[in-house]
């Protein structure tokens, strides 16, 4: 299954508390759901920043 955005929303939230509840600071990460699965990236980038706006949480971006 392909993912939507509210599922991406989802799993970005469940990281955000995996992280603050496991001492977790800093992330590294490719473009998520933007290759095979099809999202587009201005509105992943969105909702990685909406969820994680309140953290101190560092989250890099690689794209190849």
């Amino acid at each position: 299954h392909k993912p939507t955005y509210e599922n991406m929303r989802k799993s970005l939230e469940a990281m955000k508390s995996h992280c603050l509840n496991n001492g977790v600071t800093d992330i590294s990460m490719p473009r998520i759901g933007c290759g095979l699965d099809g999202l587009d990236w201005s509105k992943v980038l969105a909702i990685l920043g909406e969820v994680f706006e309140d953290t101190d949480i560092k989250i890099t971006v690689y794209a190849l």
